[in-house]
């Protein structure tokens, strides 16, 4: 897997980040404050669903049970490595070229997955990219209104963020999905369901921050269709967990992790 970070920078965003636990009252985060939970019925990428996403879950397409295998959840070593290439290329920052088979599909999923947990959905511009190279024309068509509005000016100073989605000079943003493994649910050579585990890290790292970072567990389940050569998603969703048990490493500073977040850039592919 290479670790170069390819949602970072300008051009689609994204930072790494390490994970934490909220700290105690004497760290540099304190008093620490949880985000509203009304915010969680709001953002589905990383840590909370976003009212976009939901959108698109109503408009998802019935997948066709002519060209579609459904395989048992519980395969042997879905995710194993295989040693062949996931991908070919990038465009806009955006994996692509993913092969026509289901380790193709998972890989899609992994990648789309990192993408659309990156800071670059928080800012308007790098977010109609990553819509527009991840999901289907049409699907990509209905996303970007609800998406505006979901991340509005209000909803992003909740975060701490300006209305460009940046955040406060001395402070940094952090936001990742970070894959732990794929299923994949069906697969057909022109249609495929593929369910990422993954954990997200959320939060704002700075001297002030009383937001710190913060990480959850989810499943987020992708319809993938096979269109103009490479995988796009039509729909997609989420669920809490599967959930480990938290360890009992102490959270680190808001220097350490401001630094860590600069230092680790994030993974390109996860299969």
């Amino acid at each position: 897997m290479s670790t170069d970070d390819q949602y970072g920078g300008g051009e689609v965003g994204g930072t790494g980040q390490t994970r934490t636990r909220f700290p105690e009252p004497s760290d540099a985060y304190a008093p620490p404050r949880r985000t509203p939970r009304g915010l969680i019925t709001v953002v589905g990428v990383v840590v909370l669903l976003i009212a976009a996403i939901a959108f698109a879950n109503q408009t998802r397409t019935p997948e066709d049970p002519t060209t579609t295998t459904d395989k048992p959840p519980t395969a042997t070593n879905p995710t194993a490595a295989t040693g062949t290439a996931p991908v070919e290329g990038k465009s806009a920052g955006i994996p692509k070229g993913f092969a026509q088979t289901e380790q193709g599909a998972q890989s899609a999923a992994a990648n789309y997955a990192v993408a659309l947990g990156s800071d670059g959905m928080f800012r308007k511009n790098t977010r109609h990219t990553l819509v527009d190279g991840i999901y289907t024309p049409d699907a990509a068509a209905k996303l970007r209104g609800p998406q505006d509005e979901a991340y509005s000016a209000a909803f992003l100073s909740k975060l701490g963020l300006d209305a460009n989605g940046n955040p406060p000079q001395g402070s940094t943003f952090v936001t990742r999905a970070v894959p732990v493994g794929t299923r994949t649910d069906s697969y057909a050579p022109t249609s495929a369901k593929v369910s990422v585990w993954y954990t997200g890290l959320i939060g704002m790292s700075g001297p002030k921050s009383t937001d710190p970072v913060r990480t959850s567990w989810k499943t987020w389940t992708f319809e993938l269709v096979w269109a103009n050569g490479d995988w796009k998603v039509l729909a997609d969703s989420q669920q809490d967990g599967p959930a480990p048990v938290p360890g009992d490493a102490v959270a680190s500073p808001s220097e350490d992790i401001s630094k860590a977040v600069k230092e680790f850039g994030g993974f390109t592919y996860a299969r």
